[in-house]
């Protein structure tokens, strides 16, 4: 017995291979450690939720989707929000703790545990979403201030200035817009805060005001990088707002915002139109005005109207100017699925499909009433990307919606080549030399999507009716 022991423990070792060795062979794919995939669905069970990326390319695929990180298109200014005069307000009120939190949230980039806002849109005095319509220089009826000697930002000190100064702390590259919703009622032919139109003898004056603005908020340490000659032009129904035509803005421009901002050194870019896409011909008709083009950086785009390939009509008449996309808002309540469907597939997939170098949100923050917002034509049912309640923050369709692009196509990136899938998708690289592709599986079953480019090829499991963003880096 004792022979016989010994020998079965010197067996023992070659036993146990042959074992393992007839053991059933691993199921699951290899995944990649150099590739993530963060997945959000349209029910909210995954909310930029990390996932494998296979290797296995003898796995079926339901469609193939070929990158060339080698052709670029536009560079990508930045994913972000309006953050409207009640944004700063609630953001404001919230205990210093609490604000901190969410602003480091909201702005840091994705390696410090934040999303990676890199773009917001100013309200360049009031909009309909502040307590009441006002701007820099308010006079009584019947008087002017052609020399703007009343001119202040004194309202912007209380809320808008010092979040600007907390935010540019988290982050100091993060590019601000401003745009105008009405000039002072004395420049107007109707006196008033809503509709009407800028009277001509005050194009002089009004450039003189738009400078005034950027240059009395570069002395508060904020730099203005882009200016909207008006917001939405064609709709004088807003409080505030002004009926600005395409004829009177590239007039405007070229007789006296361009000239003021290049006599005065202002290198604020001046973008035109800032209204639906139903209407391509506005800016186009001013960049056909060579005089008024010299001035102009490019046109903006809301979506209430038209279809997103109208940038594109755009960008072929005249593609040496830039688009951006700046405006799109959520009705409250908001419906999770539908919402991050409609502005995912429509803007964030489409807008920069079609060359614009960014996607912001209307509007970043309101409370659980929608408020504030002004009597007489403002948005009762614009619901924020925040909902803030105290130091309560409940996170809507449009945070998830940004963040899905803005965590990981940081400013900088560039728009490359991707075919055509039975899915929307766009792709980009990213200053730090990866590749991120934003997929969307709008269909109620799960798909299995096959990746290439010139280096490799990986394969996607994107659930039911959900959006993922993958990440990886070339090989080549």
């Amino acid at each position: 017995m004792h022979l016989q022991a010994t020998y079965l423990l010197a067996l023992l070792p070659l036993l146990l291979t042959i074992s393992c060795a007839q053991q059933p062979a691993q199921t699951s794919p290899p995944s990649s450690p150099a590739a993530t995939l963060h997945v959000t669905t349209y029910d909210q069970s995954r909310l930029l939720q990390p996932q494998p990326v296979s290797l296995d390319t003898t796995e079926q695929a339901d469609a193939s989707l070929r990158i060339d990180p080698t052709v670029a298109y536009q560079e990508i200014d930045g994913f972000g929000y309006t953050l409207t005069g009640g944004s700063a307000l609630h953001l404001s009120k919230m205990s210093a703790p609490a604000r901190a939190a969410i602003l480091h949230e909201l702005f840091a980039p994705a390696d410090d545990g934040g999303i990676g806002v890199s773009y917001l849109r100013l309200s360049l005095g009031g909009s309909d979403l502040d307590e009441y319509p006002w701007s820099y220089d308010d006079l009584p009826a019947g008087a002017t201030d052609v020399a703007l000697d009343g001119f202040s930002l004194a309202y912007d000190t209380l809320y808008l200035i010092p979040l600007l100064r907390e935010i540019l702390v988290i982050a100091p590259d993060v590019k601000l817009m401003a745009s105008p919703w009405s000039p002072p009622t004395w420049m107007k032919d109707n006196g008033d805060t809503r509709g009407g139109s800028l009277l001509p003898d005050y194009h002089d004056v009004y450039a003189r005001y738009l400078a005034k603005y950027v240059q009395a908020m570069a002395a508060e340490g904020i730099r203005i990088d882009a200016l909207t000659v008006q917001n939405e032009p064609l709709h004088p129904g807003n409080n505030p707002s002004l009926l600005m035509l395409a004829e009177q803005q590239a007039d405007f421009i070229k007789g006296s915002l361009g000239p003021v901002f290049r006599a005065q050194g202002i290198e604020t870019k001046i973008i035109v139109y800032d209204h639906n896409a139903d209407r391509p011909d506005y800016p186009i008709s001013i960049l056909d005005d060579p005089e008024a083009a010299a001035y102009v950086d490019g046109s903006a785009f809301h979506l209430y109207g038209g279809t997103i390939d109208a940038l594109s009509e755009v960008h072929d008449a005249h593609p040496g100017k830039h688009l951006y996309f700046t405006e799109q808002w959520i009705g409250a309540p908001g419906d999770f699925a539908t919402d991050f469907a409609w502005h995912t597939e429509n803007l964030i997939i489409g807008a920069t499909r079609n060359w614009s170098k960014t996607v912001l949100e209307w509007n970043l923050a309101a409370d659980a009433q929608q408020d504030p917002h002004t009597d007489r034509g403002g948005c009762d049912r614009c619901l924020g990307a925040l909902t803030i309640s105290g130091d309560e923050v409940v996170r809507n369709p449009a945070y998830y919606i940004i963040a899905q692009a803005a965590k990981f196509v940081p400013a900088g990136s560039v728009r490359i080549a991707s075919s055509a899938t039975p899915f929307p998708s766009v792709a980009f690289r990213t200053p730090g030399g990866e590749v991120a592709v934003i997929l969307q599986n709008n269909d109620p079953t799960d798909k299995i999507v096959a990746i290439s480019d010139t280096g490799q090829a990986l394969r996607v499991h994107l659930p039911a009716e959900s959006v993922g963003t993958l990440v990886y880096r070339p090989r080549n």
